[in-house]
């Protein structure tokens, strides 16, 4: 009987030094499941707590809709020879008498070397006057300018290039092998054609984000989708600044995973799955694979969408929860649209807390014998 007391009272013992380290806060990445439970707004926390099923990934499968207006897209190629304010062009006017209109007396050829096509899109030609020039292809001009002149000399002969100046180029900055300002001519005149034309872009195609700035108005699109659908190219204006960078979206990795750090997107559309695997997976001896959380500011539309709902204003606080446990959870994580700015966080097993209380019993119950074994030998040591 004394023996069986004496064992109840070493487990009392036992289980009272286990709470007691429990208590004193082992090392852990974070918050365990029942702690983010119980700050949901269910139970009168901050956060709504949301299972992920077929119908929450629907409502959440938002991604950044890219792509150019119609203003962008309806534009017509301008013509490989189409003037514009800025251009110079290289007239040369032949007539055939003694004493020609332009040149000196015997001259057969007067040649106007880069006229300048100014900011209204007007040149000026001696004894024509001033002409419009912008707008007009370079035959369009030609006979313009031929129909000045034959009242005041016989039959002249006009011929005119178009060198291309500040008004018919586009800057093009960024992720490209060139950067630089190009002319638009009859081999440049499309966005991906221009890309080209400047060496190509530098970066991963997956990541890389092309705007076109146009006046006011900016068109942005994946280059991969440029890549992949030519219909989405569109046709340049004199002006137009594009411009190409990597994708600055990323999301938070914490908890049991592979790596805890901040993750850049490395494709346009990023899915729970890939994000889990993007950081080395979840940790075998650690995770919880019923605890994957993903922690984002929602709006409200969505948040609605997600919570049935009307009244909610404003962005809302939602934690998103992943069972790939259940039969459709690796199907949830792989549908589940992971957004810029998203916290993917992975609870620690239930065990794990009681293993490090284990060994911190172990790590104290040794600390205690070794103390004793010192004091032993002291005691010896000094006659004591």
């Amino acid at each position: 009987m004394k023996i069986m007391h004496s064992r109840g009272a070493r487990l009392l013992a036992l289980a009272a030094l286990v709470a007691t380290v429990a208590a004193c806060g082992l090392p852990r990445p974070g918050p365990n499941k029942r702690e983010i439970y119980a700050g949901s707004v269910q139970r009168k926390g901050d956060a709504f707590v949301v299972e992920v099923n077929s119908r929450v990934t629907r409502a959440t499968a938002v991604v950044p809709a890219l792509g150019f207006t119609d203003a962008f897209k309806h534009a017509r190629k301008i013509g490989s020879d189409t003037i514009s304010p800025g251009d110079k062009l290289g007239i040369s006017v032949y007539e055939n008498v003694t004493d020609p209109l332009l040149g000196a007396r015997g001259q057969k050829v007067s040649q106007l070397a880069e006229t300048k096509v100014d900011g209204q899109g007007y040149i000026f030609v001696p004894y024509a006057g001033r002409i419009k020039a912008a707008g007009n292809s370079v035959e369009a001009l030609r006979q313009a300018i031929t129909r000045k002149l034959d009242t005041q000399t016989p039959d002249p002969q006009v011929s005119v290039i178009r060198l291309p100046g500040d008004g018919s180029t586009v800057t093009v900055e960024g992720g490209v092998t060139g950067q630089g300002v190009y002319p638009i001519d009859a081999s440049t005149r499309t966005l991906a054609s221009m890309l080209a034309k400047a060496g190509g872009v530098s970066i991963q195609p997956s990541v890389a984000l092309v705007s076109v700035t146009r006046g006011k108005t900016v068109g942005k699109i994946w280059l991969q989708d440029l890549y992949d659908n030519p219909s989405l190219d569109i046709a340049l204006r004199p002006g137009d600044r594009i411009t190409v960078e990597k994708d600055r979206r990323s999301f938070t990795a914490l908890g049991a995973t592979g790596t805890q750090t901040r993750v850049p997107f490395d494709t346009a559309t990023l899915s729970a799955i890939e994000a889990i695997a993007q950081v080395g997976g979840l940790t075998s001896n650690y995770a919880d694979p019923t605890g994957v959380f993903i922690f984002r500011n929602e709006p409200a539309e969505i948040a609605n969408a997600v919570l049935g709902r009307h009244d909610l204003v404003g962005d809302q606080r939602l934690i998103y929860v992943l069972d790939l446990t259940k039969p459709l959870g690796m199907f949830n994580a792989r549908d589940f649209v992971i957004r810029d700015g998203d916290t993917v966080y992975v609870t620690e097993a239930p065990f794990v807390q009681w293993r490090k209380t284990l060994s911190a019993l172990t790590g104290t119950a040794g600390s205690v014998s070794s103390l004793q074994s010192a004091t032993s030998s002291l005691k010896s040591a000094t006659g004591l």
